[in-house]
């Protein structure tokens, strides 16, 4: 040990100095010189590459029933399942718990459409039979007792929905710090990322966003969007936030239904679910498009006042229910007459059919585009 002056030991006692303390010098880690931080390699781990992050607070939102579960779950199965891949996307094996507040008779189809559609013998995954207040204490010690009887660590924790594991009000800053206190506690425990499934606002101007404080975005290592499919354009997986490396591009799905095997209705029918399939990206809207896209949100309209009829697994809407919803909404009746007429291109129904959107069937038509179908299904529950 050298004297930090100039001399040696006995002169840098000679002058007042505390010749112990040298052998013993404070320890000061908490500062870390610059050069030696960045000397240690810290490249992003990741759970599914550009998507969701290894040991990351992370949040998927949209509306109801806007397929957000869909999304998650496809994502959770391929990870449980060992499938290495997710719409081009290398995807890491892990480990799931997914604590479902609400949801779980549709939950259990989703997830047995999903192992049958991708063949799946087993997941490593597990989900909770209900909902818990996570952010107090009697909830957050009833999460850690469960999973610390599991014979693994999670790899991630769905969290389905926020606002069936929150106590408190969403819009407050103190209940919000709670929550996010709680996840920062779990993800400490277990090493894990904790993933929030929360819904959208009302208001058309909030769909980009999650609803509720301001603080929840602040929080978030990664923020994801789920855009519903709409008037024939799929769905769209939006990336909003990724605060540690570049946002990925979006990509487009669309839900494909499934008959589960061995399941049947109590009148013997077979009972479906639906999956997460790839789907081309839409083109880019010009006005024949956007035309068309306002004939089919009036056919869209008609369905639902009418009843939303089903017919071969298909949307149906009758002559009759299309006429009336027309009618009511103050269209005159020579209008009405000419939207009704297939062979009019530039009308309703006529250029409906054109662009392959519906087809004739019974006495009615029936919607034929698998993506503005799924959506009407998913939407009709």
């Amino acid at each position: 040990i050298m004297p930090p002056v100039e001399g040696d030991a006995n002169d840098y006692a000679l002058n007042g100095h505390d010749l112990s303390a040298l052998l013993s010098p404070p320890v000061n880690d908490w500062l870390i010189p610059a050069d030696d931080f960045c000397q240690q390699p810290a490249p992003i781990k990741w759970i599914v590459k550009g998507w969701l992050q290894d040991k990351a607070l992370i949040m998927v939102h949209g509306p109801s029933g806007g397929g957000k579960t869909f999304v998650v779950l496809d994502w959770c199965m391929r990870m449980a399942g060992g499938y290495g891949d997710w719409m081009g996307a290398k995807v890491r094996d892990g480990n799931v718990v997914y604590l479902a507040g609400e949801g779980h008779h549709g939950l259990r189809g989703r997830v047995a459409a999903w192992k049958h559609h991708n063949q799946c013998a087993r997941l490593n995954m597990w989900l909770s039979r209900d909902g818990c207040d996570l952010n107090t204490h009697a909830g957050l010690q009833r999460v850690f007792d469960n999973l610390d009887a599991m014979p693994v660590k999670p790899k991630i924790i769905v969290v389905d929905t926020l606002h069936r594991f929150l106590s408190g009000d969403e819009n407050s800053s103190v209940d919000t710090k709670s929550m996010l206190d709680a996840c920062a506690k779990v993800m400490q425990r277990y090493e894990c990322s904790v993933l929030l499934v929360h819904h959208t606002g009302v208001n058309e101007e909030a769909q980009h966003r999650a609803r509720g404080s301001s603080a929840w975005r602040g929080a978030l290592d990664i923020e994801i969007s789920i855009v519903p499919a709409k008037d024939g354009r799929p769905m769209e997986i939006v990336q909003r936030k990724s605060k540690d490396a570049e946002m990925s591009e979006p990509i487009y799905a669309q839900l494909e239904s499934v008959d589960i095997p061995g399941w049947f209705d109590e009148d013997g029918a077979a009972v479906n679910s639906a999956v997460l399939v790839a789907a081309d990206a839409p083109a880019k809207v010009d006005k024949k498009d956007s035309k068309l896209s306002a004939h089919f949100k009036i056919f869209e309209n008609a369905w639902w006042a009418s009843g939303a009829e089903i017919l071969n697994n298909m949307p149906y809407l009758s002559r009759a229910g299309l006429k009336n919803k027309l009618l009511s909404d103050g269209k005159k009746e020579r209008t009405v007459v000419n939207d009704l007429t297939p062979s009019r291109p530039d009308n309703l129904i006529g250029a409906l059919i054109l662009a392959n959107m519906i087809a004739p069937d019974a006495h009615g038509w029936v919607v034929i585009n698998d993506v503005s179908a799924s959506a009407l299904m998913m939407q009709k529950g």
